[in-house]
């Protein structure tokens, strides 16, 4: 089988340089196109120069378009009006998007659904592995333990984060909210403050921290009458975001279209 291409989205970004260099290093995958917004200050430059990883005679281009046509793949991690955009273009030309962007809107997340009638979608709040084992053994949690147990999901991330609660603690929710056969929006508590009287049984809460250089720490806590179990992961490299990324791309490989998650990946 011939190297899969694989553009990158983002690519003059933190994450998109960790993702060129991780596709020039894997083999399988061959860099085939970089993508930022029309202005970027890195338009035309040498993806692979600007990643540190080598000049790979790609160039950084604001014609996401004609990248994802001639590639197999996109990887995106950069924001959601940037993200439904990709879907629509990987929708019309068929291709694979592996999606991990956070922050969407309902009618965002509607889209990227919409899309994945056309387009195979592996979206995920968090690529690592770790994450979405952890994810799956705190359904099974919440599935054993009933409402006597209270879920609080707590995360910590750097001072540059714009959203909140992070696209992983979400993940946790809905997790949490599928072993209890809830709705998450039903059941979310994000953000106490003053006066809140006591808290509502069976109620997800969500508690957002910020500061410094923390890549993402996470904790869910089933709390119950004299005991509490704690869930937790703490990332340490966003490296392992990537890796996660690339094994995704590789997975949807030969894929009919459709939204898949990193459960699929995973075979969780």
């Amino acid at each position: 089988m011939s190297d899969m291409r694989i553009v990158v989205a983002g690519a003059a970004g933190h994450m998109g340089r960790v993702l060129v260099r991780l596709v020039q290093q894997t083999n399988g995958m061959v860099l085939t196109g970089a993508t930022e917004p029309a202005g970027h200050a890195a338009l035309g430059e040498d993806a692979g120069l600007l990643a540190g990883a080598g000049r790979a005679d790609v160039a950084v281009t604001a014609d996401a378009e004609a990248a994802i046509a001639a590639a197999d793949a996109i990887l995106d991690l950069t924001v959601p009006k940037a993200s439904v955009a990709i879907a629509g273009m990987a929708a019309r030309h068929g291709k694979i998007h592996i999606c991990g962007t956070t922050g969407f809107t309902d009618e965002e997340t509607a889209a990227i659904a919409a899309a994945a009638a056309k387009a195979t979608i592996v979206k995920s709040g968090n690529f690592s592995l770790g994450v979405n084992l952890l994810a799956a053994l705190v359904q099974r949690a919440a599935e054993a333990l009933d409402e006597d147990f209270d879920i609080e999901i707590v995360e910590m991330h750097h001072n540059r984060k714009v959203d909140a609660p992070s696209g992983t603690a979400l993940m946790f929710g809905e997790a949490a909210a599928r072993g209890r056969k809830v709705d998450l929006a039903a059941a979310r508590d994000s953000g106490r403050d003053g006066q809140t009287g006591a808290r509502t049984r069976g109620d997800i809460g969500f508690a957002a921290l910020r500061g410094g250089t923390v890549v993402g720490d996470h904790s869910v806590i089933f709390a119950g009458p004299s005991e509490r179990v704690v869930f937790s992961h703490y990332a340490e490299d966003r490296t392992l975001f990537a890796r996660g990324v690339l094994k995704a791309a590789l997975w949807a490989r030969g894929r009919p279209a459709g939204l898949y998650s990193m459960a699929d990946v995973l075979g969780l």
